[in-house]
């Protein structure tokens, strides 16, 4: 990596089995989506440099959605997670029952984020929309949106 390489921390997260994964290697790896049906569960973190646009150079952080991980991130390895991030992409599955568990993890997050990295950018992410009875999509994003809007403030 040339020294004039812009290096940007990117965290990925949400629950196990949302999806952050197979969408890291779609994008960046150029998967097809039926080849991600592979991958197995991430353990802990994950880290992969990704150059992107010249010398912009994406420092990935791919963070295994279990329980347990995500208490270690919100806990003892929080400064080391949530320190020099640029852009945070929470995933949430569509399918998920668990509303609750997430909203609290991802409020957990946005915390941890401007307690460490006040100036970084949040993304949602919305997975596996394909699944879901098209008369069904509006309002079901209009419900995680407006879920999302309100743990901001």
């Amino acid at each position: 990596m040339s020294s004039t390489a812009m290096k940007k921390k990117v965290l990925l997260m949400g629950k196990s089995g949302s999806g952050k994964t197979s969408m890291r290697s779609i994008i960046f790896a150029n998967y097809i989506a039926r080849d991600t049906r592979r991958l197995g569960a991430t353990i802990d973190v994950e880290h992969s440099h990704v150059r992107f646009l010249g010398n912009l150079v994406l420092n990935l952080w791919d963070c295994g959605g279990q329980d347990t991980f995500m208490e270690n991130y919100f806990t003892s390895q929080r400064d080391n997670i949530f320190r020099n991030v640029e852009v945070l992409i929470y995933v949430f599955d569509v399918e998920s029952r668990e509303l609750e568990k997430d909203m609290h993890y991802y409020q957990s997050c946005l915390e941890a984020i401007l307690q460490n990295s006040p100036d970084a950018k949040v993304f949602c992410l919305v997975h596996k929309m394909d699944l879901v009875q098209e008369d069904q999509r509006d309002v079901i994003f209009k419900e995680l949106h407006t879920a999302c809007a309100i743990s901001i403030l």
